[in-house]
């Protein structure tokens, strides 16, 4: 419809055009001395108009030869980076497949072709790596340009995570701390870093950051804070001094933490400071019940251990089934010589679970009794479970490793 529209408006000029020139009888006088020229009106408009078509048509053949070599260019450019575009898709593709021989050779044909050098360094390096060519790899980030922060944050990621796989955890946090700005990202694999370097005092730090930033949850972050301040009592059990400022410096919730009061507890009993110990426990106790931590009561005897067996034994009025509690109270009666109680404690403690400690406990008390028998038959029962119970962690143990 357009199109006829203009095919009847191009006719309506022509005719008009034509009926004008029909009664239109000027004419055009030309003197150039010594000659004289007489043309009609409607022939030097049609002169002129052809001059300017041919004109016209010759400055755009000229314009177009002269700017051949550019467009030439722009073509070649656009090929180019058309085929950049296919080969860091090809690449990206075999990376995330598995194909990492594939993927190495088209991201390594980037930096041949000058497009995303970046990105085809970055991903040739990473697909090198999981090749165990690693003088390739060390090669390609070699070649990743680092002229804006951006970039500079790339490589190092991607080479502290490479160092984090072969536990280069002091390259990897060399790496991270060159960066000006750290962000999430970042920062997770500097407290990875951290974590394997043992550093738990920075592990606590980057965990309050992570979890302000909101990378972790309530739960992850007390996960992670929870172990690093284990660790941390471990690391200071051989220092009295250094336990004493590191236990005083966590929070008083998490000191009644049960698994962060085990630590600390066993930590200052290695130490000898039983007194400590026992207020850790009972502390924690106090707030929330854990068997395990109970089992350590009977390890930090103290100067009135009749009270210490009190407070057990009010103890197992709230949690009359509790192995570990039963355990404790026979240890603590032995220990004093309350032979009727000792052995009435470790028997139902065995009646409720069957422990190689509970066994050994009471082979120990019937050797102190004088029945060889019983003690040579719970001897027997302890080594037994203990046996099996080194069996079942070693069998658990190779589950894991395949």
């Amino acid at each position: 419809m357009r199109t006829l529209f203009w095919i009847i408006v191009l006719f309506a000029m022509a005719a008009g055009l034509v009926v004008a020139a029909h009664y239109n009888t000027g004419y055009v006088l030309l003197v150039v001395p010594p000659y004289r020229v007489e043309l009609s009106l409607n022939l030097l408009l049609i002169v002129l108009f052809a001059a300017f078509v041919a004109g016209y048509v010759v400055v755009r053949i000229v314009s177009g030869t002269l700017g051949l070599p550019a467009r030439v260019r722009e073509y070649r450019i656009a090929r180019r980076h058309n085929k950049a575009l296919a080969t860091l898709n090809d690449a990206l593709q075999n990376y995330f497949v598995g194909r990492y021989a594939r993927a190495e050779k088209a991201a390594a044909s980037l930096l041949k072709l000058g497009e995303h050098a970046g990105i085809g360094a970055i991903v040739a390096a990473r697909a090198a790596h999981a090749l165990r060519a690693y003088e390739r790899r060390d090669a390609f980030l070699a070649q990743a340009p680092t002229q804006t922060p951006e970039e500079m944050a790339i490589k190092a990621v991607t080479e502290a995570e490479l160092l984090l796989d072969h536990r280069r955890f002091h390259e990897a946090l060399n790496v991270l701390r060159d960066l000006p700005k750290k962000h999430t990202a970042v920062l997770r694999l500097e407290l990875k870093a951290q974590q394997m370097a043992k550093n738990w005092d920075e592990v606590l730090k980057l965990t309050a950051q992570l979890e302000k930033l909101k990378v972790f949850d309530v739960g992850q972050a007390e996960q992670v804070r929870r172990h690093a301040l284990s660790e941390n009592l471990r690391r200071k059990a051989m220092d009295s001094q250094a336990l004493e400022t590191v236990w005083q410096k966590i929070p008083a919730a998490e000191r009644r933490d049960s698994r962060i009061a085990a630590v600390a507890a066993q930590s200052f009993i290695t130490l000898g400071n039983c007194a400590q110990a026992r207020q850790i426990i009972e502390a924690s106790l106090k707030e929330n019940w854990d068997s395990e931590l109970v089992g350590l009561y009977a390890e930090c005897p103290g100067d009135d251990a009749v009270k210490q067996i009190e407070r057990a034994e009010a103890w197992l009025q709230a949690h009359p089934d509790d192995a570990a509690l039963l355990l404790a109270l026979g240890k603590l009666c032995a220990r004093q010589e309350l032979w009727g109680k000792a052995q009435s404690y470790l028997e139902a403690s065995i009646s409720i679970e069957s422990s190689c400690t509970a066994h050994l406990a009471l082979a120990q008390l019937q050797e102190k009794l004088e029945n060889s028998a019983e003690a040579r038959k719970h001897y027997r029962v302890s080594l037994e479970l203990a046996v099996e119970q080194l069996r079942l962690m070693s069998g658990g143990r190779r589950r894991t490793m395949l």
